[in-house]
């Protein structure tokens, strides 16, 4: 009966969906700016729920790096994919160990239970 269960909960569980952010480790180079390193950078959204993402770099610590970008939070629709540049300084280069987009949540007063999801991409 446990075993029952069990496959019963497992085929009844909806499949987890997040967003696809690659490359997984992404190489900075020299960009056009004296100063300044660039990667590029997709995001493909798998979740219907969701459309703006939020991007961050961070330290070994998940401490903020400064950076730049078009926009802080894009927006990208349902099953679409963004590329985009990040921009980090020389001198935060030693610093900056993750990029990551984040799921932005727009919340309405509903009693709906969304989940957020963060995926980081490790500098080489």
């Amino acid at each position: 009966m446990l075993r029952f269960v069990m496959v019963l909960i497992m085929f009844l569980s909806g499949p987890a969906m997040a967003h696809q952010f690659t490359p997984t480790y992404p190489k900075l180079d020299r960009s056009y700016v004296a100063g300044i390193m660039k990667t590029e950078m997709e995001l493909f959204n798998l979740r219907s729920d969701v459309e703006y993402f939020e991007i961050g770099v961070f330290d070994k610590d998940w401490n903020k790096v400064p950076f730049a970008t078009p926009a802080k939070i894009i927006n990208v629709k349902h099953l679409k994919t963004l590329k985009f540049d990040v921009f980090v300084r020389d001198r935060d280069i030693s610093r900056a160990l993750y990029v990551c987009t984040k799921s932005k949540l727009i919340v309405n007063g509903s009693a709906i239970t969304s989940i957020s999801s963060r995926i980081c991409s490790k500098f080489k």
